[in-house]
């Protein structure tokens, strides 16, 4: 008999465990500049994608831009000397920001780009 009631209970959370997997999961984006708290933080965050991707001109791009939603895109693009919807579209997915105005964009989040020898 002990074997017939744990088949029962068996069957019993198999048909329990179907009916909760029919049920949506909700889901949430992640948005990286919600991690970014600190300037070492954000200077870190830069530079894994400086050593990670350093080819990858739009994802540092997108970085920067990530590290710019964190302080503030009106006092980044304010402090960098330009309007808010030129940061914006400078620093988009589909954006090609020129040197100077990712050089501007570093300076007004506070950090530091760095020169060694590969």
């Amino acid at each position: 008999m002990a074997n017939r009631k744990t088949s029962k209970t068996t069957s019993r959370s198999k048909r329990k465990t179907t009916s909760k997997s029919a049920h949506k999961t909700k889901t949430i984006r992640y948005d990286v500049a919600s991690q970014l708290r600190t300037p070492k933080e954000m200077a870190a965050y830069l530079e894994a994608w400086l050593m990670d991707a350093p080819d990858d001109a739009v994802g540092i791009a997108r970085a920067l831009g990530d590290i710019a939603r964190t302080c503030g895109m009106t006092r980044v693009a304010r402090d960098a000397g330009l309007s808010r919807e030129s940061l914006y579209k400078a620093l988009s997915e589909n954006g090609n920001p020129s040197f100077a105005t990712i050089m501007k964009v570093v300076r007004a989040v506070g950090v530091q780009f760095h020169a060694s020898a590969a």
